[in-house]
């Protein structure tokens, strides 16, 4: 199937959006062909403002109207417990979410950003989207990530080289249970790491108290010089805090 022909036949698509890469060049291609298409954002604990914030610019760029609203994804206690199929659960009760909103507005149609190279044997999430009925027209048409990289970089939109994100539950081991505190030690830990001018990492939590630092390996030196200004920050929320030396 051809990203154009599944266009052609639904002239009205809602979009579970992120921001990020796949869903933005989803939007912008529904747009340039001409659909009635609306972009959704669903806020949890487990999207930082930040992600929030580049969602609405991004939108705003391709000019499709943005609808944002917020739920609470630890009233699960599936989520909380942190299985190893947690994105399953949480993804269920975001795409419920979404459905409604998108139904009251008269979308009969959501669509996602799964492209040709997600693989549901590790993205419990997906089994989601197909119980739900969620359409995946990226993945249908064979677009694989680096495709997608390359159209959007076509088109000029500046998710072309933007970094993948997950979730900051990803950032916590399986079976470590999901609290709203955790979270924000989480949050507030990469958001300072941000505003150093660091980029494309994660604060992966060591049980009990503490942090492992991933970043790209050109950041490494950049990290050793700043040692006593990242430690003096990270030390509010952990309390051992150590580099991933590893190539990420």
């Amino acid at each position: 199937m051809q990203l154009r022909d599944f266009f052609k036949r639904n002239q009205r698509i809602a979009v579970a959006f992120s921001g990020g890469v796949d869903s933005s060049y989803l939007l912008f291609a529904a747009k340039a062909a001409g659909c009635d298409v609306r972009a959704y954002f669903i806020k949890s604990q487990f999207q930082p403002t930040v992600e929030l914030n580049e969602a609405i610019r991004h939108a705003a760029r391709i000019g499709a109207p943005l609808t944002v609203d917020a739920i609470n994804v630890l009233d699960d206690p599936e989520v909380t417990k942190n299985p190893p199929d947690r994105c399953y659960y949480c993804k269920t009760m975001m795409l419920k979410r979404l459905k409604e909103l998108a139904q009251a507005d008269g979308f009969d149609v959501l669509c996602d950003g799964t492209n040709a190279d997600d693989d549901e044997s590790d993205r419990p999430g997906m089994r989601a989207l197909r119980e739900q009925g969620v359409e995946s027209p990226l993945s249908d048409a064979g677009l694989t990530k680096e495709a997608i990289r390359h159209l959007s970089k076509e088109a000029g939109l500046p998710t072309h080289d933007k970094p993948s994100y997950a979730c900051l539950a990803t950032r916590i081991p399986e079976g470590t249970p999901l609290t709203v505190r955790l979270i924000g030690k989480i949050e507030k830990a990469e958001e300072a790491l941000y505003d150093m001018g660091f980029s494309d990492l994660r604060v992966r939590l060591i049980p009990p108290r503490g942090a492992l630092i991933q970043l790209p390996d050109d950041q490494w030196d950049t990290a050793a010089a700043n040692r006593a200004e990242i430690l003096a920050v990270l030390h509010l929320y952990f309390d051992r805090v150590m580099l991933d030396l590893i190539t990420r």
